[in-house]
């Protein structure tokens, strides 16, 4: 667990996901510390984006249990995650077609929004300086990924790598405790990906909890205090950076094809 952590952000104790007879996900138990960046890695096909999904709650557990900061969340769904402090990214840019980059980050912090309902609809004094609030929150969110000035700039007009960043901004905008970043790295060059590893230890450093689901073997070991590895849905190694890469199971399951 990283320096300063108190209890887990957030924990998984004998998750199970069957599909028919396919066992996706088994037995599965880690937990995530409070200000701790951990790394979800593993061959295609191992169980990464079922165990995403099943924290996120998009699947139902087959069996096992997931607290949010010591609060069972296996019941609660999708919509209502969120709102806990927890947020996720996508392998595939999930953005709002037609939208500018500020736009997609106002959408982003909604979830966090205190004036609703009859206040918001006929814009009271508390909605206006709440919306101006968020207005200016989105706008340092931007800055912040390394997407300043770009606030009017349409979706459609950045770059692959750009909307991966709005695709962070917009997860951070709701405030999470819990980030889960799936393939963040894809399709970046290098010059890219050493700005993400700086964005992702920053992140940690605002005191957010991050699990990172990569395939980049270098951002990885850069970035991470632990890593659990898995393999046709089982964990087959946790541990610190240098003690997964020297693992034997690691190296034969994972590390020692193409990697």
């Amino acid at each position: 667990m990283a320096d300063g952590a108190t209890s887990p952000a957030l924990t998984l104790r004998g998750v199970s996901k069957h599909f028919g007879g396919v066992r996706a996900v088994d037995d599965l138990s880690f937990s995530l510390g409070t200000n701790e960046i951990l790394g979800l890695i593993g061959p295609n096909g191992s169980g990464k984006s079922t165990t995403v999904n099943l924290i996120a709650g998009v699947f139902p557990l087959t069996a096992g249990a997931i607290q949010l900061g010591g609060q069972a969340i296996e019941a609660i769904p999708e919509y209502a995650r969120p709102p806990l402090g927890l947020a996720r990214t996508f392998q595939t840019a999930s953005l709002f077609p037609g939208f500018t980059a500020l736009e997609q980050m106002l959408v982003g912090g909604h979830v966090q929004m205190r004036e609703r309902g009859i206040g918001a609809l006929f814009a009271s004094r508390a909605a206006r300086a709440e919306e101006a609030a968020r207005i200016q929150d989105a706008t340092d969110l931007l800055a912040f990924v390394g997407l300043g000035g770009c606030g009017a700039t349409p979706i459609e007009n950045l770059s692959s790598a750009q909307q991966r960043l709005l695709m962070i901004g917009s997860a951070l905008a709701s405030r999470p405790r819990v980030l889960l970043l799936d393939e963040p790295a894809a399709g970046m060059v290098a010059a890219e990906r050493r700005a993400l590893c700086d964005l992702i230890l920053a992140i940690k450093a605002r005191g957010v909890s991050v699990m990172v689901i990569e395939h980049h073997m270098a951002l990885i070991m850069k970035v991470c205090d632990r890593i659990v590895v898995l393999n046709f849905g089982q964990k087959i190694a946790e541990g610190t950076p240098d003690a997964v890469r020297n693992d034997p199971k690691v190296i034969d399951a994972y590390l020692g094809v193409s990697h």
